[in-house]
């Protein structure tokens, strides 16, 4: 599977909260951003904790719109966020890019920009 194909069933996986295939799409020691709360989560234990802790208070749907190749080897997606409550009143809506390390075919490593990243 190529990695553009390989990050929309990441971004898929995320929207159907299949927790299982989004770990096993990262590294053991995944780096990830803790977008909600702040800060940086490390290994798939504590990104599957957050993700968890995420769902049952908001919910958010992430849609990818483009991916590109960076020169550096990074993979930039730029998204559009929408994030509700779990009423399913919308609490936040907005493009942002999110950039993807890959190691071995898995995400080892993903940061958050603004969209004019």
């Amino acid at each position: 599977m190529d990695p553009e194909q390989q990050l929309r069933r990441l971004y898929a996986a995320f929207n159907s909260r299949d927790v299982g295939s989004l770990l096993a799409a990262t590294t053991e020691d995944v780096d990830w951003p803790n977008a909600w709360e702040g800060g940086r989560l490390r290994g798939r234990r504590e990104v599957e904790d957050y993700w968890r802790r995420q769902w049952a208070e908001i919910d958010p749907t992430v849609e990818p719109l483009s991916i590109s190749a960076r020169a550096d080897g990074r993979l930039a997606v730029n998204v559009r966020q929408v994030v509700r409550d779990l009423e399913g009143n919308v609490l936040s809506e907005g493009d942002v890019t999110h950039v993807y390390e890959l190691r071995g075919g898995l995400v080892a490593r993903m940061t958050v920009e603004s969209s004019s990243g």
